[in-house]
């Protein structure tokens, strides 16, 4: 498992996603940082809207816990944002506006077409919604998924990243 590891981490950073990360123009809505090749901000990464929509978006159609019947949520792969900053570890630590934080494995990302939501139904995500941005596992693609570890990790209001391990 920890060779599995340190082959997918090594593989992002041949993505060329991440040779250059402009600076934001708009408020930063997500700061990257810890072990990560491309920043932006001094030592971290920080993401406007315009940026976090610059990268491949993704669409999800799912149930969830928290919202009624199949919902339809668009946002970018969360591997995509791990390339465009060069990320490079075993685990992230999610964290939102009210402080809550999760660890969730770089795997997760790598393995499941997870995407960190912006939009919910083509409406922007905004702080009441769970917004700006929400983790959404493909619940009912992947059924498995749907387990009270995989909830704890789908963090909502999200603002920051810490990318962990070598």
């Amino acid at each position: 498992m920890r060779a599995t590891l340190a082959a997918l981490s090594a593989w992002l950073l041949l993505i060329p996603a991440a040779m250059a990360l402009e600076p934001p123009s708009g408020r930063v809505l997500l700061t990257v940082t810890g072990n990560i090749a491309t920043t932006n901000v001094g030592d971290e990464a920080h993401f406007d809207r315009e940026m976090l929509l610059a990268l491949p978006q993704h669409e999800t159609v799912t149930a969830t816990p928290w919202h009624d019947g199949t919902v339809r949520f668009t946002g970018p792969l969360g591997r995509e944002l791990l390339a465009a900053v060069g990320a490079h570890g075993e685990t992230l630590r999610v964290t939102a506006l009210n402080d809550y934080s999760a660890s969730v494995p770089v795997t997760d990302l790598l393995e499941n077409d997870v995407i960190l939501a912006m939009t919910l139904n083509g409406e922007p995500l905004r702080v009441r919604d769970h917004g700006p941005l929400f983790i959404i596992y493909p619940f009912d693609d992947s059924p498995e998924l749907l387990n009270e570890e995989v909830l704890m990790r789908s963090v909502w209001q999200i603002h920051r990243i810490a990318v962990i391990g070598d």
